[in-house]
């Protein structure tokens, strides 16, 4: 029986990384697809599609009315640089996203709803387990955008606690990845910045650190299916669950992948005067595989590959997504 099958289902933020091959997914599934997001469509999908502001309220109610089941993935990604420079573009959008989209849901009486959570929860350690987390603090490298995800897992454990609404899923995902990121140089995560750079043709290409700091990379395909799990088996607020590879891979290592699938190999050089950021951050999936049957499918190298080609045929649009740090 396909869980999915006829279900009126709103995915908040459907046109970005992991709203793309989440919604394609949901629709081979036979749901009945809304996406809500502040980008243009650049391609049809066969869903309704709404272009809406969701830090107003009413709007949340708007696109959360007649739907069974919610997907928030809406969210502001931007790199460490952003957030210390920015933060208040990111943090206040951010919370408003959050608060107002569960608050809706729950008016609206939708039955289930998923929040994604973020690996910027987690303080540095060895490996992130999901229960450690109320015993530390973020990460100082993360600090904004690890408290707004801490808001939103908190948020969802209150409605459980008054309301008895134990059908919210959180799902943290580690660092991720794919076509549709965000490749602005001035705000992108590693991989996609990394990527646009060495495409582009900068030689030399400076790294920031010594490339020793280790990431954990999962492709946004991968953490698609893992929310369709998660959402049907929706263990509760209290069971978040950690959506990574389970295996770091050094920012070099990452570097040497990239540069090993272009034409021309740029020199490479490491600026050890600038930050590297936490010097490991590997998530531990062993609850993904036990309560959703879940892990990853597609290894880093392949996914790399994936999304350098996706960008050569895509340079045209990558710019026509909405940036909060350009609107200011």
């Amino acid at each position: 029986m396909n869980f999915y099958k006829d279900k009126k289902i709103l995915v908040a933020g459907g046109t970005g990384l992991i709203g793309r091959p989440l919604v394609e997914m949901l629709i081979k599934h036979e749901a009945n697809v809304r996406i809500a997001s502040l980008d243009e469509p650049t391609e049809m999908f066969p869903a309704e599609f709404i272009k809406v502001d969701l830090t107003k309220y009413e709007n949340c109610e708007k696109v959360c009315r007649d739907m069974d089941y919610v997907f928030n993935l809406v969210g502001i990604k931007g790199s460490p640089k952003m957030m210390k420079e920015r933060p208040v573009s990111y943090f206040i959008p951010s919370l408003m996203f959050s608060t107002n989209m569960i608050e809706a849901a729950h008016r609206e009486g939708i039955k289930r709803f998923l929040f994604t959570s973020s690996v910027g929860v987690y303080a540095p350690a060895e490996v992130f387990f999901e229960d450690d987390v109320e015993k530390t603090l973020p990460s100082p490298n993360d600090f904004f955008g690890g408290w707004h995800k801490r808001t939103g897992e908190l948020q969802a454990k209150a409605y459980q606690i008054e309301y008895g609404w134990d059908k919210i899923a959180i799902v943290r995902p580690a660092n991720t990845y794919g076509p549709y990121d965000n490749f602005d140089p001035e705000n992108a995560m590693v991989i996609p910045s990394l990527i646009k750079r060495v495409l582009d043709g900068e030689n030399p290409l400076v790294v920031w650190g010594d490339g020793s700091p280790i990431r954990d990379f999962v492709h946004a395909k991968d953490v698609a299916r893992g929310m369709l799990l998660a959402l049907e088996k929706c263990p509760g607020p209290n069971k978040p669950i950690n959506l990574g590879s389970g295996v770091g891979y050094t920012i070099k290592n990452l570097v040497e992948i990239i540069t090993n699938n272009v034409e021309k190999k740029p020199e490479i050089i490491w600026d050890i005067s600038k930050p590297s950021g936490d010097k490991k951050r590997l998530m531990d999936i062993t609850r993904a595989k036990e309560i959703l049957g879940w892990q990853p499918e597609i290894s880093l190298e392949e996914g790399i590959k994936d999304t350098i080609e996706w960008y050569k045929k895509n340079k045209d649009i990558i710019n026509k997504r909405y940036n909060v740090f350009k609107k200011r």
